[in-house]
């Protein structure tokens, strides 16, 4: 057998300079977390997922909007909504076995431990699309408060490329250090134009353009948007928010969530 390409070598832990980065900006750029294997599992799994080859009607699943604007997207349900690569967002891949190998690799196990735990349960794992010439446009806002309504506010998002993001596809913006503000406010989602005119000038925007397979922490209250997708490149993603395992809904305290470390974890058929 021959060994791994130097290309194929991903990071198993963090080192202490990337944890003092999270701390004060507020997200790492991680560098490539898969193995080009990986890569193109993750790729075609998806593909077949929105085309109907891969089947399951436990998956939320949302179409992309046709105008671009966020107030004018189409429901989020349950079930394939028939088969095209316009599909905006996919919501429970954890109970995919393809994407739940990929969940629980060392880097990702080592990152729980250090900022939050030993037990980690998954909020959401969530596919994220901007489609070739369109996609929604999301504005400014933070994630957490009661709009997710949960016991214990989530502060961490995995973000993994799938395709090459962009600025011209709508790569994810950030505000360096934003997530010292904590939550602006008591919902947590869109923030206000006062907000936005006082957190959010156009000179401290930074762009997270990433290559196929790289990936980026994000501390959950750090104020993030992207664009519409300008470009005939696809810009997909993977989102893997983590939490402490403890966490639950505050209307429904006996409500679980998938655990992904420590006892009850899921684990790959």
């Amino acid at each position: 057998m021959q060994p791994a390409l130097q290309t194929d070598l991903v990071p198993t832990d963090l080192t202490a300079a990337q944890l003092d980065e999270f701390a004060q900006r507020g997200f790492i750029r991680l560098g490539r977390i898969v193995t080009t294997e990986q890569l193109t599992g993750l790729q075609k799994r998806i593909d077949q997922i929105m085309l109907g080859e891969v089947r399951n009607d436990e998956l939320m699943m949302q179409l992309d909007s046709e105008s671009g604007k966020y107030e004018e997207m189409p429901g989020q349900t349950k079930g394939f909504k028939g088969p095209t690569l316009a599909y905006r967002k996919i919501e429970g891949l954890e109970i995919d076995p393809v994407f739940l190998a990929y969940m629980q690799q060392p880097l990702i196990r080592a990152m729980c431990q250090r900022l939050v735990g030993p037990h980690i349960s998954v909020y959401r794992t969530m596919f994220m699309n901007k489609p070739a010439n369109r996609g929604t446009l999301l504005p400014w806002h933070q994630d957490g408060g009661t709009n997710w309504n949960l016991t214990i506010d989530p502060i961490l998002t995995l973000w993994l490329a799938i395709d090459p993001a962009t600025i011209a596809n709508g790569c994810v913006q950030v505000i360096p250090g934003s997530h010292k503000l904590g939550l602006l406010s008591e919902r947590g989602h869109t923030i206000s134009a006062e907000h936005e005119r006082l957190h959010c000038p156009a000179e401290r925007v930074e762009y997270l353009e990433l290559a196929p397979g790289e990936a980026v922490l994000l501390h959950n209250f750090l104020l993030h948007r992207s664009d519409r997708n300008a470009t005939a490149q696809s810009r997909r993603a993977l989102s893997l928010c983590l939490m402490d395992a403890a966490t639950r809904q505050r209307n429904a305290q006996d409500k679980t969530f998938p655990i992904l470390f420590g006892p009850g974890a899921m684990r790959v058929p």
